[in-house]
């Protein structure tokens, strides 16, 4: 068995980057930079007002200032201040070079039709001066930055509207299994449904990819060797799940090595888990994943995942936190790493839903986060300090 990140660094090492492509800004949101991003401009602009108020030389501020202009954003002034003179200035409006500071307009009053004074004469100059933010040519975002809602901005003030990020993969989702039904089917006594494409579809719709699902294959080697094959002319990475341990109908690992695959990890040691295949022939990958739902599920979020947004120029770091256990842990073994499905409860402390083991796919539905189980721990102490990811 391969360590958790023994394996993990192994597949990572296998991954070749998508060629880049230029993608509209709206369609910008999860992909990856395939390049560093400068800013095309100063930014601010141009110094402009931080608030509503008069804008004013310093100099004559302890006087009565005539107002000769009002300046709202999006407006160019038309005058040159002279000596106690001002402008009336709204938020984000241009401050012109002949004014060096604005006062808010509650510090203003008025003494006579036209003109003002400012009644704090400690007022700060109020002003956002051009390039305190970004100056031109300053790098922004960086290559492998993961698109987020909180870069979009960044890119469209910087004036990328078509930015460079790397292709995402043509993936091929399957479930493997004679017993197995689609979810619209009655199972007869010897079968059940099948529960794990729809969470993989859904699971890489989230990394936004849409992937294309080639149903349920029965336990069939001939049957196997085509429909990977056909997946394999259409697609960089296939997923399938069951048929990867050592059963008599577990095919998956003598199809692959058929195809032409080099496998390069076969058992993990996570928990759940243990079995999984992970295998490369060229620039075609293929994840075999374990049949029961939580295997699949925790494969795909430690492995699967990282992979693919390797494949896309990111490398993925997933969000731990380090919160404390609201009760005791025990377990009997302790000869793998163990992922547990736990909520936080409302004192910031880790609280274990109840789990029977990789085939109870409800007990994720109740969960929010996985906690990480090191290998060689029996027990975890109520109050001890624990790591946990989200899911």
């Amino acid at each position: 068995m391969l360590e958790y990140k023994t394996a993990l660094e192994r597949i990572l090492s296998t991954a070749k980057e998508m060629p880049a492509e230029k993608v509209d800004l709206q369609h910008a949101l999860k992909r990856v930079l395939a390049e560093d991003v400068f800013h095309d401009m100063d930014m601010p602009p141009f110094n402009k007002s931080a608030m509503d108020g008069f804008a004013c030389r310093r100099a004559d501020l302890s006087n009565e200032l005539e107002v000769v202009e009002t300046l709202f954003a999006g407006k160019l002034p038309e005058k040159a201040l002279l000596k106690n003179q001002c402008y009336k200035i709204m938020t984000g409006a241009v401050v012109p070079e002949s004014a060096d500071c604005v006062f808010k307009k509650e510090d203003a009053a008025w003494v006579s039709s036209g003109k003002v004074i400012c009644k704090n004469q400690s007022t700060g100059n109020n002003i956002c001066y051009r390039g305190e933010d970004i100056k031109k040519g300053e790098k922004v975002l960086a290559k492998s930055t993961l698109i987020s809602p909180r870069h979009l901005p960044v890119l469209a003030g910087a004036g990328v509207a078509r930015p460079l990020v790397f292709g995402r993969p043509d993936v091929a989702v399957f479930a493997t299994g004679t017993e197995l039904v689609e979810p619209d089917v009655k199972p007869r006594s010897f079968q059940i449904r099948n529960s794990n494409s729809s969470q993989l579809l859904a699971q890489l719709a989230e990394m936004k990819i849409q992937a294309g699902y080639g149903g349920i294959i029965q336990d069939d080697e001939p049957v196997l060797l085509e429909k990977i094959s056909e997946a394999l002319n259409n697609s960089r990475v296939v997923i399938l799940t069951g048929g990867v341990s050592v059963g008599d109908f577990d095919l998956i690992p003598d199809v692959l090595t058929k195809q032409g695959f080099d496998i390069l990890v076969t058992t993990t040691a996570i928990k759940p888990g243990k079995p999984m295949i992970f295998a490369r022939k060229g620039d075609n990958y293929c994840f075999g994943l374990s049949g029961n739902p939580v295997s699949s599920f925790v494969q795909f979020e430690l492995y699967v995942k990282p992979f693919l947004f390797a494949l896309m120029g990111h490398r993925f770091q997933p969000e731990i936190l380090t919160l404390p256990l609201g009760k005791e842990m025990n377990r009997k073994k302790s000869d793998r790493m163990d992922f547990v499905p736990v909520n936080i409860g409302a004192e910031m402390e880790i609280i274990p839903v109840e789990f029977h083991g990789s085939a109870h796919i409800n007990a994720l539905s109740g969960a929010t986060h996985l906690l990480e189980v090191p290998k060689g721990v029996n027990a975890i102490k109520k109050g001890e300090r624990v790591n946990v990811r989200s899911i």
